[in-house]
């Protein structure tokens, strides 16, 4: 048993190149899975699309166990949002072989979110694809929003589609939330009872922060990429004139938009 945990912890944690890939491999698996969960929303519930349910079931089931079993603290786990959204998407998932149908998987892009958030593998997005290295506030930036986006999307399609006409499948829920997130309203598609409205707040009130703040990496970063020549930190505000962590006087280029 001990020799599997640290088989995982090399494979979760390691910094050798089969770690690498397999880390890459989850991130793949991740954005298969959102795809899976867009696509199935046109589909009729069939054999099928429930057996292909239950095998991402199985192996999300399997990543979260992995994940438990290497955890120094594992009880810590269960205070984090991320472990009860990978809980809400197995029970979605493996729904099916208990008779019922498919429901809160939405909550599985959560994890595409945490992923990206890994120590391990930011750092090697950042050696492996410099434009990620560039843009790397940008980039994450833009998953937040598109996380937040899926996210909502499925609470509209989850909640609304058996009851609301007008959300049929999940493109409709989708146009929904981005009309709101843009305070667009168009009005060709509204929730219904108070439930409705109250999820149409909260998108709306969200939507209004999250764009605020994505135009705000987009056009003003909190912190630019330059390498302090003494110290090397790599990271500092945009109009700074010393480096906060040795005081040497830096020269970051700029051209006045800050």
């Amino acid at each position: 048993m001990t020799h599997l945990t640290e088989r995982l912890r090399d494979l979760y944690e390691g910094d050798s190149d089969r770690a690498h890939r397999f880390r890459y491999l989850l991130l793949v698996f991740d954005l298969t899975t959102l795809l899976f969960i867009v696509l199935s929303s046109f589909m009729p519930q069939q054999p099928l699309v429930e057996g292909l349910d239950v095998v991402i079931g199985v192996a999300v089931a399997a990543d979260f166990a992995s994940r438990l079993a290497i955890s120094p603290r594992r009880w810590r786990e269960f205070l984090r949002p991320t472990t009860w959204a990978d809980v809400a998407a197995i029970a979605s998932f493996l729904a099916p072989l208990v008779g019922a149908g498919t429901g809160a998987g939405f909550l599985r892009i959560l994890r595409t979110l945490r992923l990206l958030r890994t120590y391990q593998l930011l750092d090697r997005l950042r050696a492996d694809f410099p434009l990620f290295r560039r843009n790397e506030e940008v980039i994450i930036a833009l998953v937040n929003l598109v996380v937040f986006i899926f996210v909502m999307t499925g609470i509209v399609y989850a909640t609304q589609h058996r009851t609301n006409p007008v959300i049929g499948n999940y493109v409709d829920a989708l146009y929904f939330t981005v009309t709101s997130l843009t305070t667009t309203g168009y009005g060709d598609i509204t929730l219904q009872g108070t439930g409705g409205r109250l999820i149409s707040v909260v998108v709306m009130i969200c939507g209004v922060t999250l764009f605020l703040r994505l135009a705000q990496v987009l056009f003003r970063p909190y912190k630019v990429r330059f390498p302090c020549p003494t110290c090397g930190l790599q990271r500092h505000e945009p109009d700074a004139v010393h480096c906060k962590a040795c005081g040497t006087t830096l020269n970051i280029p700029d051209e006045g938009a800050y």
